[in-house]
């Protein structure tokens, strides 16, 4: 690793303007990259890179029917999750309290958001990233979810994200834990009454929903390869594990 620079890089699929969004960090945590691709612009991206660490925030298969089993066994009321296919460790996510999507068990009942997850998973592999954590390899990916570490990181639930309370929130979390990136009090500086009322904001300085996803995502990817014990993972092998940047979670978020 001290002989080869690795880059962080994290992956957001939920983007409306183009397939995905991705940021990409150094070992420093510098911010490299941060742009809108399609999925070729992503495999381009990583070609030229001996190092890559990367994390996606889109489920790795769909699910298996283990959280039916679970419950199955634990003599559970199946009630409890109807209407909502989900994976288990999605289940396990929402007893802490922390919303998060389930996934279908095909890939058709999907979004196009999950299916182009997917297909960038699918191509990951077949490039040869071992799935994390793998320390004999420099090409590891791995899922995490971007609502889920910004829970953890602000250690309650976050404001909503297209919210301008929500953007400046999450920045400052990353700014706060290292990343390099544009420091959001800026944004106050820049304001006066004048600009106010003439509806004026700064937006400019703030970084948009899926730019914020995609950077705690590459953050966590970060953490997980520089200090693993400071990251949790949730799930199961076989529908996939999701990572995030905490220790242990809070019984209730």
């Amino acid at each position: 690793m001290s002989l080869i620079e690795p880059v962080f890089i994290g992956v957001d699929s939920t983007s409306g303007r183009s397939s995905f969004t991705y940021a990409m960090l150094d070992k420093d945590l510098h911010l490299l990259l941060l742009a809108d691709g399609e999925l070729e612009d992503v495999l381009s991206l990583i070609k030229e890179k001996p190092a890559v660490f990367l994390a996606i925030n889109s489920p790795a298969n769909v699910n298996q029917g283990l959280l039916g089993k679970k419950l199955k066994a634990d003599g559970s009321e199946q009630k409890k999750v109807r209407g909502a296919q989900m994976r288990l460790v999605e289940y396990e996510l929402r007893q802490h309290g922390i919303a998060v999507s389930g996934t279908p068990s095909t890939i058709v009942a999907c979004p196009s958001w999950m299916q182009m997850g997917f297909n960038l998973y699918r191509a990951l592999e077949k490039k040869g990233f071992a799935k994390y954590p793998k320390p004999d390899s420099q090409i590891q990916l791995m899922e995490t979810h971007p609502h889920a570490c910004y829970c953890v990181m602000a250690d309650t639930l976050p404001q909503p994200k297209p919210s301008l309370e929500g953007r400046l929130q999450r920045q400052l979390l990353l700014y706060e834990h290292g990343v390099q990136i544009q420091d959001p009090m800026d944004f106050f500086e820049e304001i006066t009454r004048h600009k106010m009322m003439k509806g004026n904001w700064p937006i400019e300085l703030l970084y948009n929903p899926e730019q914020l996803d995609a950077l705690v995502a590459a953050f966590t990817a970060w953490l997980a390869i520089n200090k693993p014990t400071h990251v949790v993972s949730f799930g199961n092998e076989k529908e996939g594990k999701i990572i995030l940047p905490t220790h242990e979670l809070k019984e209730k978020y």
